[in-house]
């Protein structure tokens, strides 16, 4: 068993309570950073570990608090993003339900470090009973003199409010968030100014996702080459919480070294392949991402070692096909949703989702054309003009599927139907 950092007191039907959290070491890294620590101090120490953030992006955490400028202007927040829209991907739901102070901890401390008044967890409609639990924490940790007025005898104080919101894919997109918090019309904001300078409300604001800040306490406490050392490769740093489905024995959210293979992860942790299922492509990052093939299939499952075969992390969830599985009916699965839920800001994503769209349909239900792959091709790449990083990976999996399953779409073309119905 892998050393557990996020699901150390993980349990099989109910959160972990304070009490328990505090008897792992929980609230000790706060403690100790308003006792004799500057904010420098912890800027640093998360700088040092390399931890990168776990929404997708993969952008270093410690990096993004130092954009927020010592003369900056207060009132300075904190948004926690878990709206957690992206198919595949349910880490963030799972760890609110595990342990939810070790991320209120590591909200506080992240507020700390910026010197910010107050911290926005953002959480989808779908999410009520992890806003339940967060409210119902947070309340906690106030009546035990970690949040409010003058945290634990300290000069600090700060917030934390749970904040529900409509629910929309878009609201996942790092300034999207913010015009939804807002109480605007979430269309994403083309920096600069980037949020450290210029966010909510225009005042300074850092955005991370629930998982990248739940790790902070255990790195103030540990010391970053603790964290560093806890990777399977060289490169990375930390653990990792994987969301595995599809067609394997045991899906599920499970924490492993980063950079665990996938072989390891499918075959290891979720006991093979279901019976009678050969792999023949898996969505490593979730439904943003590009389809890997089984030449793929010991990749070692971090940032780097996906970068370098031209693959995305993304959010560590791993949708897995079998050989009986039809990806022209995934990739119009996946083209619908990102279709439906596209903001409509800009023409390449409004107009170049739909369009996709119907010509997987067309493929799909057997009125596919020799000449709809290059106009497929082509309006993928149209993609890449689109106002924000969304359509560029809702891209990423037709991109893929003409790459490594284009006998499959031609198959469709020249049978008239979908092979595999």
């Amino acid at each position: 068993m892998s050393v557990q950092v996020l699901f150390q007191n993980r349990r099989p039907d109910r959160i972990a309570t304070l009490d328990e959290y505090r008897r792992s070491g929980g609230y000790t890294a706060l403690s100790g950073i308003l006792r004799d620590k500057s904010r420098r101090d912890v800027i640093q120490r998360v700088t040092e570990a390399n931890l990168l953030g776990r929404g997708g992006a993969g952008f270093p955490a410690g990096k993004k608090w130092s954009l927020v400028a010592e003369d900056a202007p207060f009132p300075r927040y904190i948004v926690v993003n878990s709206d957690e829209m992206e198919p595949g991907t349910f880490k963030d739901r799972v760890l609110i339900h595990t342990d939810p102070h070790t991320i209120i901890e590591g909200i506080i401390i992240t507020g700390y470090a910026v010197s910010a008044q107050k911290a926005f967890v953002f959480v989808r409609p779908s999410y009520e009973t992890s806003a339940v639990i967060l409210e119902q924490e947070v309340e906690a940790a106030r009546q035990a003199g970690y949040l409010g007025k003058h945290i634990l005898g300290s000069d600090f104080s700060f917030e934390i409010v749970v904040h529900r919101s409509g629910g929309r894919y878009i609201c996942g997109e790092g300034t999207a968030i913010l015009n939804a918090i807002m109480g605007k019309r979430p269309n994403p904001m083309k920096p600069p100014p980037y949020p450290t300078v210029k966010g909510l409300w225009g005042q300074p604001t850092v955005v991370n996702n629930i998982e990248t800040l739940a790790f902070v306490p255990h790195i103030i406490r540990n010391g970053a080459d603790w964290f560093k050392n806890l990777a399977a490769t060289e490169n990375g740093a930390g653990t990792k919480l994987y969301c595995i489905s599809g067609k394997v024995r045991q899906p599920g959210c499970i924490e492993l070294p980063i950079g665990t293979r996938l072989s390891e992860i499918i075959q290891d942790h979720c006991g093979g392949m279901l019976d009678g299922s050969q792999f023949k492509a898996c969505l490593p990052g979730g439904a943003s991402t590009r389809y890997l093939t089984p030449e793929h299939y010991d990749v070692p499952m971090d940032f780097d070692s996906l970068k370098a075969i031209g693959h995305r992390l993304g959010t560590a969830a791993i949708m897995v096909f079998d050989h009986k599985t039809c990806l022209v009916g995934v990739t119009l699965n996946l083209i619908q949703f990102f279709s439906r839920e596209s903001c409509g800001w800009c023409t390449p994503c409004r107009e170049g989702l739909p369009y996709i769209q119907d010509l997987l349909w067309r493929i799909e239900n057997g009125e596919g054309r020799e000449e709809y792959i290059p106009r497929l091709e082509t309006m993928a790449k149209h993609m890449w003009n689109a106002y924000c990083a969304l359509a560029p990976g809702a891209a990423s999996p037709v991109e893929s599927l003409l790459t490594f399953f284009e006998d499959e779409v031609r198959e469709h073309i020249s049978q008239r139907k979908c092979p595999f119905r």
